[in-house]
């Protein structure tokens, strides 16, 4: 078998065994593309044969074309990851990148949504509409349940149990997990499936599909037509504050954080394989409390000028 070969290979394995998305596996196959382009250039041998020695010096040469430290700790992990699936197909005998590491990358806390800004949001809705209806059920099912855009855009008809109040998320790695849902998000997942969903579905000129969320011709709405409707939204809510899919995710778990829900639960709401993953938003709270400590402490407060 020959790189070429064994790339693609590798991006089978990671679409059907791994389920990764389209985006995800594009950016694995670049970054070891990128890789097998330095080993060529520098004459330094094949994928097969390289050695720790050559991904150190890999590691040196992504420094200096100057990529951050958190851009060439994702290419070291896309290269791990690679070479764990060559050592599995027995076609080499050691991983490179195993214990070779770039900078620590700065700590990137997520952004949150405020709640004040969220009920903007909100009261910005029209309801009364086909497409309004369909956008405050949208945006219910982000905040209230915090899933991922993706995980959002693949909710079928059946995923949504209206009895045991839950819905049924296929996550990452096709890991699925029961995530609970409140009334009021219960009833505008209702109103939309029995009224607004009906109408669009309507206007679809193929066989009818079992997508839960559609767009305004019919058809299964994507993560583009996602953040268009929360461009949307955003414009009416009169707010300058840019928003994304996932700070509704980032939100999410944060609100529940600082009303004293548990960090296990949130990871296991979150579908996060790790705690650690989990708990960057405590390090939000731990901004939240020093914020609340300055501002509200009668010795913090004082001037420094002032006598004591």
């Amino acid at each position: 078998m020959d790189e070429q070969e064994a790339v693609l290979k590798y991006k089978e394995f990671l679409e059907v065994e791994r389920n990764y998305s389209q985006y995800t596996v594009l950016n694995y196959i670049m970054d070891i593309q990128e890789f097998r382009q330095f080993l060529k250039t520098d004459d330094l041998g094949t994928i097969f044969d390289a050695q720790k020695t050559v991904a150190r010096f890999y590691v040196q040469h992504l420094n200096e074309l100057e990529y951050n430290a958190r851009t060439v700790a994702r290419k070291l992990s896309s290269l791990r990851g690679f070479y764990r699936f060559l050592l599995s197909e027995k076609l080499c005998e050691a991983n490179p990148f195993l214990e070779v590491k770039g900078k620590k990358p700065d700590q990137v806390l997520p952004k949150q949504i405020y709640s004040e800004e969220i009920d903007a949001f909100f009261n910005s809705i029209d309801e009364g509409t086909v497409m309004g209806m369909r956008n405050y059920a949208l945006l219910e099912t982000l905040y209230g349940t915090g899933i991922r855009v993706s995980e959002l855009c693949g909710l079928k008809l059946g995923d949504v149990d209206f009895y045991n109040d839950q819905i049924t998320v296929m996550g990452k790695g096709s890991k699925m997990r029961n995530v609970p849902i409140y009334e009021g998000l219960k009833k505008r997942l209702f109103d939309y499936i029995q009224f607004s969903r009906k109408e669009l579905l309507g206007k679809a000129k193929g066989k009818p599909i079992n997508i839960l969320f559609l767009n305004s011709k019919g058809g299964p709405l994507t993560t583009r037509g996602v953040r268009v409707i929360l461009d949307e939204i955003t414009d009416k809510a009169c707010t300058t504050l840019k928003v994304s899919p996932h700070m509704f995710r980032h939100s999410f778990a944060t609100h529940l954080l600082n009303n004293g829900a548990d960090l296990r639960s949130v990871q296991e709401l979150l579908g996060h394989a790790n705690l650690a993953t989990t708990q960057i938003y405590t390090h939000i709270m731990d901004e939240k409390l020093k914020s609340e400590y300055l501002k509200y402490h009668p010795r913090a407060r004082r001037k420094d000028n002032e006598e004591v």
